[in-house]
């Protein structure tokens, strides 16, 4: 199921909002922070938007539901190049640049021809 890009942005609001208030109220309770402990808590709370926009992102693909594509369209079979066959769903858990864990839920496919199993990228 696709999310609209305002329904996208509705989201990531309300998380930046959550991290911007985080801060404000993270700042009161630490007024003798260092520099550095500043910037490790506005990190953090820039890392879960971050890692909510790239999970977003990356399920807004075509990859992520690739069935409904046209068999011209579909990703292909890396050794064989045969359009993939979806098989359900499955979740890949994966870890950012910034250490923060995504899960990733869409089809997942397998090669008609050769019988590869492939997670689509995208």
């Amino acid at each position: 199921m696709a999310v609209s890009d305002a329904g996208f942005e509705a989201g990531w609001r309300q998380v930046a909002g959550e991290a911007l208030t985080g801060m404000s109220d993270w700042r009161r309770e630490h007024p003798s922070a260092t520099l550095g402990e500043i910037e490790a808590a506005l990190d953090e709370r820039l890392r879960r938007l971050r890692t909510q926009m790239l999970q977003d992102s990356a399920l807004a693909s075509p990859a992520a539901r690739f069935q409904q594509a046209p068999t011209a369209q579909r990703p292909v079979c890396p050794p064989c190049q045969t359009p993939l066959v979806a098989r359900g769903e499955a979740t890949r858990r994966l870890e950012t640049e910034g250490g923060a864990e995504l899960a990733l839920t869409r089809q997942d496919g397998t090669c008609p021809n050769c019988g590869r199993g492939l997670f689509p990228p995208g």
